[in-house]
């Protein structure tokens, strides 16, 4: 099946009826709480972040707060999450950061996101979209596969496939579509025997009946 710019409009209409509202699995407060959360999912599920930032919330819910925790207690709280040592650097790291160069506000400003520790496009886009309520589609596992299944945008890299889905989505709904293809991910075209005869999308994707 070639991929025209029609059928990934009719990807695209399909995933906006099916997934209609979605909205993200992270629980949080605000900006800070979601860019904590975000670090802490990398290779996570989001199930688990929300246990884990639920019970690290009750302690320390602010930048100052995490900072006069201290590193080995930050890593005890966050330990279940996996990767426990590395996210707690980064987390303290920023945290420092935030009271230091931002007082202790999550800056806006996208370049200033990625200034952070352990913060990728990944995370500033979805901070952007999210928090900030501005245009933006972060690729996770979901999202890259998903992606490339469809052919709604190819690539090798991360960001290949956001710059592809950037051209193939309509900017006022970046970050609308950005839940449309976790979601989807999740439910329908998973990473391992993916569900392709439930699938909505399965007469426009190219990859229909040939993923294992």
């Amino acid at each position: 099946m070639r991929v025209t710019k029609k059928i990934k409009a009719e990807q695209v209409r399909i995933l906006s009826e099916v997934y209609a509202g979605a909205k993200p699995a992270l629980q949080f407060n605000n900006s800070f709480e979601l860019l904590i959360a975000v670090i802490l999912s990398a290779q996570c599920t989001d199930k688990r972040v929300n246990v884990t930032t639920a019970r690290l919330f009750q302690k320390a819910a602010t930048p100052a707060a995490i900072v006069a925790l201290g590193l080995p207690a930050l890593e005890n709280e966050i330990r279940d999450c996996g990767l426990f040592h590395g996210k707690a650097k980064n987390i303290m790291a920023t945290c420092m950061t935030l009271c230091e160069k931002y007082n202790g506000e999550v800056p806006e400003d996208y370049d200033e996101l990625l200034k952070l520790p352990g913060v990728g496009r990944k995370t500033a886009n979805v901070v952007t979209s999210i928090a900030f309520h501005r245009p933006a589609i972060a690729v996770d596992t979901h999202v890259f596969r998903v992606a490339n299944r469809l052919k709604l945008a190819t690539g090798e890299t991360p960001l290949e496939v956001e710059k592809g889905l950037q051209k193939a989505i309509p900017k006022d709904r970046w970050s609308e579509a950005h839940h449309w293809l976790i979601w989807h991910g999740r439910k329908i075209c998973k990473a391992r025997r993916p569900l392709c005869d439930e699938c909505p999308l399965k007469e426009v994707c190219p990859s229909a009946g040939h993923v294992e």
